[in-house]
């Protein structure tokens, strides 16, 4: 589809981490390969947000997840970039008025990877072994497996984190596929954890770009050049995070397929501990994926216990 944009250079905000520079790019390569953009036309602006700014507190206690989007958000809205680029683990569940997400890259890799320098996976670590995460999810699944493992804070971005754990302040973590795959990177994962071993986050190995809503070629490009089976996925997905609310500090994790017969979608609400934890599935045609995500989110929230882990969307 041509759309005219009079000449405007696009410009497109990100993060300034390597991996989300990396995801610009993709952007960028998708608009001139397959919307006919011509290079010159395109340019990325880097705006660092709270959340690279922060780094030596768990996100709960910054802001949240929105941390890592508000500024981009802010740009957005006054017209200083015309398409921002997201990982969509990052995106909190309702966005800002006036801001959508209009075109998904094709989705990498959702698998979690254990990462070590001495053990082949996560139940053969040595008993109280030191393991290195900053999320919720991750940590609540980690202790449902090994109650006995010792959790200390990881964050940073991907190359931070692998520097930490060779640095000895961990002998393990865990890191998404997907990262490690866009930086090259995909040599230091030691095993690729199934979805059924460790559900992933919510969008996790999705890339979204948003746009302004009244910016109308903008919007028409970007909705040309979207993949079709990720937003499929991530309407369902992002439906079961909106309907399950939860915090950055609660542990939520779900993920949707596609099937010969239509769409699955599993989701799972856990206890700080990893102690208790409340699993759902939904089976239905693609079509239905936002009603899907919306019914499971009920199911999970009706079952005994998930509603106390529930406290609000940050």
């Amino acid at each position: 589809m041509k759309v005219d944009l009079a000449d405007r250079t696009l410009r497109i905000g990100t993060r300034g981490s390597p991996l989300a520079r990396i995801q610009a790019g993709e952007l960028r390569a998708c608009l001139i390969e397959r919307g006919g953009i011509d290079p010159d036309r395109i340019a990325i602006v880097v705006i660092r947000t709270a959340g690279d700014a922060v780094r030596d507190r768990p996100l709960h206690e910054v802001g949240g997840k929105g941390l890592f989007v508000r500024e981009i958000d802010q740009a957005l809205l006054a017209g200083t970039i015309d398409m921002a680029v997201h990982s969509m683990k990052d995106r909190p569940g309702v966005g800002p008025a006036g801001i959508g997400t209009c075109c998904f890259l094709p989705r990498e890799d959702v698998r979690d990877a254990f990462v070590a320098l001495d053990h082949p996976s996560l139940c053969d670590l040595p008993y109280g072994a030191r393991v290195g995460t900053s999320s919720p999810r991750r940590r609540s699944q980690i202790l449902r497996l090994r109650p006995d493992l010792e959790l200390c804070g990881f964050r940073g971005n991907v190359q931070t984190r692998l520097d930490r754990l060779h640095r000895g302040e961990a002998v393990a973590t865990v890191l998404a596929v997907a990262g490690l795959n866009r930086l090259g990177l995909a040599h230091h994962a030691t095993l690729a954890m199934t979805p059924d071993d460790m559900l992933p986050a919510i969008g996790q190995g999705a890339v979204g770009v948003d746009a302004r809503m009244d910016d109308t070629p903008v919007v028409m490009l970007l909705t040309a050049l979207s993949d079709r089976q990720t937003g499929i996925q991530l309407r369902a997905e992002r439906a079961l995070l909106k309907g399950l609310g939860g915090s950055c500090r609660t542990a939520v994790a779900g993920f949707a397929e596609l099937t010969p017969t239509g769409l699955r979608l599993r989701g799972e609400v856990l206890s700080p501990d990893g102690s208790d934890c409340v699993k759902g599935e939904m089976r239905g045609p693609s079509t239905q994926a936002g009603r899907l995500g919306q019914d499971l989110a009920v199911q999970l929230r009706e079952a005994p216990g998930a509603e106390r882990w529930l406290d609000g969307m940050s």
